[in-house]
């Protein structure tokens, strides 16, 4: 069984991503089921414990993209690797189509509004990068957009511009002490067929699969060109993105989970100096409140 070197995994720029020469799935991080969840339960434990050390030192926070094809396994994952974080410091914020105030501001303006405050987690189920994969797919949506005519009509410039736009504004959140760590889920289109077949034998799941859906699969290869496109435009030694084998979930999820706690171990935070002379004072407090209870 292989250790983990999650520098495998990260694109910062020195490299290029290529999709076809990336694999969507290695060899196993894990022996068996059993061991498996013993891994994930321990750096579980860890991520929590230093997500709470963040906390308390209240001046950095981490922002957490999560990018897929359909199927890709973002759910999944975002349920499992965060299972042991504390709630009241961990946020989720999901996006879909555009409505009418959206589209009434810039296409940056609806993720400002879900950014998560200093010393919590906040994930982006899909992300500002939609503006220039599904968008730079389907250019035709960019006139339901309200972006002026001036640069539509000049696509390579508009879509050189726009990455230019992410990435500045991912290295000012991170000059504000906030972590931006971006996922992109790399799945087969082999295995991601087999999950929709699965999905239409779920009576639960059957809902969540269209026509529109297959429609959009025939668009594969497209997809795979501007993941390639916007990753390699965006990925910088402070903000780089990792690119998950995403075949196996399970070693998806493990993997993930151990780049999360490395990042927030790495963190330079340290809980508030002690203070035991205050700490002794307001115990002396608290007993005197307890005395008077009858």
């Amino acid at each position: 069984m292989k250790k983990i070197q999650s520098g495998t995994f990260r694109f910062d720029g020195t490299k290029p991503y290529a999709a076809h020469d990336t694999p969507t799935l290695v060899d196993p991080f894990y022996t068996n089921e059993a061991d498996r969840a013993r891994q994930l339960d321990a750096l579980s434990e860890r991520m929590d414990q230093a997500q709470n050390q963040m906390h308390a030192h209240e001046k950095y926070g981490l922002v957490v993209l999560f990018q897929a094809m359909d199927a890709g396994g973002k759910d999944s994952s975002i349920r499992h690797v965060f299972k042991g974080v504390n709630p009241s410091r961990f946020k989720i914020a999901s996006f879909k189509k555009p409505g009418k105030t959206e589209l009434a501001h810039d296409f940056l303006w609806r993720f400002w509004q879900k950014l998560p405050e200093r010393g919590t987690i906040g994930i982006f189920n899909r992300t500002y990068y939609e503006e220039v994969l599904a968008m730079k797919v389907h250019p035709e949506r960019l006139e339901d957009s309200n972006v002026p005519d001036e640069f539509i009509s000049n696509l390579p410039k508009l879509w050189k511009e726009r990455y230019a736009d992410i990435a500045q504004f991912e290295d000012y959140l991170h000059r504000n002490g906030f972590r931006v760590v971006k996922f992109y889920l790399h799945v087969s289109k082999k295995e991601q067929g087999k999950r929709l077949i699965a999905r239409l034998k779920d009576d639960e799941k059957q809902w969540k699969l269209s026509d529109n859906d297959l429609v959009e699969r025939q668009q594969w290869d497209n997809y795979m060109q501007v993941y390639e496109d916007a990753i390699n435009a965006t990925a910088t030694k402070t903000v780089p993105w990792y690119v998950i084998p995403s075949d196996d979930r399970d070693n998806q999820q493990l993997l993930i989970a151990h780049i999360m706690t490395e990042i927030l171990e790495s963190l330079p935070v340290t809980f508030p100096e002690k203070d035991d002379k205050e700490a002794k004072r307001l115990i002396k407090e608290i007993e005197k409140q307890d005395a008077v209870i009858r």
